[in-house]
C-alpha cells in the first residue's frame, strides 16, 4: 500500500501549551484550532489541548465541529457571524463573537438578552493599522461605551501586524493605540498577542493570550528555531521508498529534466507528492531524512512522487522517509520553499494516514 502519514505527537502539544502557561502565567490561553488545528486535525489535537481555557476559530463551521467532538470550552469566533442564522447557532453552542463591523452588531443587539443570559462575552475588534478587520480609534470607543452601556461583557482585541519583528515601528503605534483604547474604556478585558507577541511583549499578555503556531511546535519568527524557543515539532510527515534507481552521469531525473546528474548516483524514489501536501515550488536546495540524515530532494516534485538522493547509503525499498518533523523541520522546508510552515502545514491534503501518538 502507498503510505503517507501524518503522526500527531499528543505529548509534544501539551509540552507547548505548558510552554506558554510558563511564558504567560497570569493569562488565560484562547489556543487557536482554527484550518483544521493549523492542518493537525482537530479530533486529534483536543485531548492534548484540554487545559486550554479556550479555543479560537475562523468559522462557524469549525465551532460546531468542536462542539460535535465533544468540546465545553468556550469558544471565540475570531471573525465572527456572517448572518442571523449564525446568531442563532452561536446562541444554540454558546459561542463567542468578535465583532468588527456595525451589521455584526446589529445582529448582536437583536439577540442581546440570550447572548448575556448564556453569559458569553463579546470581543470587539481593534484596527489598529493591519487595515483587514476592525474599528478604526475614531471609531471603537463609542462602539465599546454603546455595548457596555447595553449590558455586554466586553473584550478588547488586537492584532499585531509585525510581531515577528519586534522593532517594527508599527508595532509601537499599534500598541500605543491599544493601550490608549483600553484606558479609556476600562474597566475592560484586552488581548493582543499572538505566538510572537507572547515572546516579544510579556507585558501586554492581560487577560487573554491566543497562541496559534508555537501550540504546534513551528516558529512564529524567521530568524528563531523552535530549538530556540524550547518548543517541540508535533506534526511528523512522512512516505515511503517505492523505487530505487541508478543513473550514470548525464541522466536526467523528473519533468522538464531540471536535474542532470554530474557522475554516477543512486536515487529512491518516494510516495509523496504535491497531490499529499508537499510543496513543488521550492526556490532553494530542500532535503529530507533517512534515518536522521538529510538527504537532498533533487528534480521536479510531481503530483505523487518526489526523487532523492541516496548516494552512498544502504536504502531500501519501504524504508521510511521523513519529509519534516524532528529531523528536517517544517520551517526549513518552508524557507527552502518561499513560504511559511504555517502554509504547508494547513495545506496538507486528505491523502496522507493520520495516527496520533501518545506517551
Amino acid at each position: 500500500m502507498r503510505q503517507a502519514t501524518v503522526y500527531i505527537d499528543s505529548t509534544a502539544l501539551q509540552y507547548n501549551l505548558n510552554r506558554v502557561k510558563q511564558l504567560a502565567p497570569n493569562s488565560k490561553i484562547v489556543s487557536m484550532v482554527k484550518a483544521n488545528a493549523y492542518g493537525h486535525g482537530v479530533k486529534d489535537c483536543l485531548a492534548a489541548l484540554n487545559n486550554t481555557d479556550a479555543f479560537g476559530v475562523a468559522t462557524l463551521e469549525e465551532a460546531l465541529e468542536l462542539r460535535a467532538q465533544g468540546s465545553k470550552h468556550q469558544i471565540t469566533l475570531i471573525e465572527g457571524i456572517f448572518n442571523t442564522n449564525e446568531m442563532l447557532a452561536v446562541l444554540e453552542h454558546q459561542l463567542e463573537c468578535v465583532v468588527h463591523h456595525q451589521q455584526q452588531i446589529d445582529w448582536l443587539l437583536k439577540y442581546k438578552h440570550q447572548y448575556i443570559q448564556h453569559g458569553l462575552k463579546v470581543w470587539i475588534k481593534l484596527n489598529s493599522g493591519m487595515n483587514r478587520l476592525g474599528f478604526k480609534i475614531d471609531e471603537i470607543i463609542d462602539v465599546i461605551m454603546h455595548l457596555k452601556n447595553e449590558g455586554f461583557h466586553c473584550v478588547l482585541a488586537m492584532h499585531f501586524a509585525n510581531a515577528d519583528v519586534p522593532d517594527h515601528p508599527m508595532n509601537q503605534q499599534q500598541i500605543q493605540q491599544f493601550l490608549h483604547i483600553k484606558q479609556v474604556c476600562a474597566p475592560i478585558e484586552a488581548s493582543c498577542c499572538n505566538s510572537a507577541a507572547i515572546f516579544n511583549w510579556p507585558e501586554l499578555h492581560f487577560d487573554y493570550v491566543r497562541p496559534g503556531i508555537m501550540l504546534y511546535g513551528a516558529t512564529p519568527f524567521a530568524n528563531k528555531s523552535v530549538a530556540d524557543l524550547n518548543l517541540k515539532p508535533v506534526m511528523t510527515f512522512t512516505a515511503r521508498i517505492i523505487a530505487l534507481n541508478h543513473i550514470q552521469a548525464g541522466d536526467s531525473v523528473g519533468y522538464g529534466s531540471l536535474f542532470t546528474a554530474e557522475e554516477a548516483m543512486d536515487i529512491a524514489i518516494v510516495s509523496i507528492g504535491y497531490g499529499d501536501g508537499y510543496p513543488r515550488a521550492y526556490i532553494k536546495q530542500n532535503y529530507v531524512a533517512l534515518n536522521g540524515e538529510l538527504r537532498r530532494v533533487i528534480g521536479r516534485v510531481s503530483m505523487d512522487m518526489i526523487a532523492i538522493d541516496v548516494t552512498g547509503l544502504n536504502a531500501a525499498l519501504d524504508s521510511e522517509i521523513e519529509l519534516w518533523g524532528q529531523y528536517r523541520l517544517v520551517d526549513d522546508v518552508a524557507e527552502a520553499n518561499g513560504t511559511i510552515g504555517y502554509e504547508l502545514l494547513c495545506r496538507l491534503s486528505n491523502r496522507p494516514i493520520r495516527r496520533k501518538i501518545e506517551v
